[in-house]
């Protein structure tokens, strides 16, 4: 059983970065496709960054060149790098596989970011 937590949140002004770090219970090498999804008050879960396991990468078109995803087989991470920041970045960011796995959804860690 994998237990994901997310970490790294915060509270930034526009145009700052942050860096969320997802650490896994179980190995996440075994896990095909890894994501960072955030959710907005009143808001469902969004799709913000995919890492497929070849290394290949997709990005929701509003963080495209500002969010990096990337995964850290030695500490058994998946990060998201993210900067430029904007207010409408403001959410709980999660991470889970893609597609989401519901029994993986963790805490998430809140991103505020002012203008």
């Amino acid at each position: 059983q994998v237990q994901l937590v997310e970490s790294g949140g915060g509270a930034v002004q526009a145009g700052g970065s942050l860096r969320l770090s997802c650490a896994a219970s179980g190995s996440v090498t075994s896990i095909n496709n890894m994501a960072w999804y955030r959710r907005a008050p009143g808001n469902e879960h969004q799709l913000v960054a995919l890492l497929g396991v070849g290394g290949s990468t997709q990005y929701e078109a509003s963080v495209k060149g500002r969010f990096t995803i990337s995964r850290d087989t030695a500490k058994n991470t998946v990060d998201l790098q993210m900067s430029s920041l904007k207010p409408e970045d403001t959410a709980v960011y999660y991470c889970n596989t893609w597609p989401p796995t519901s029994a993986y959804w963790g805490q998430g860690t809140q991103v505020t970011v002012s203008s």
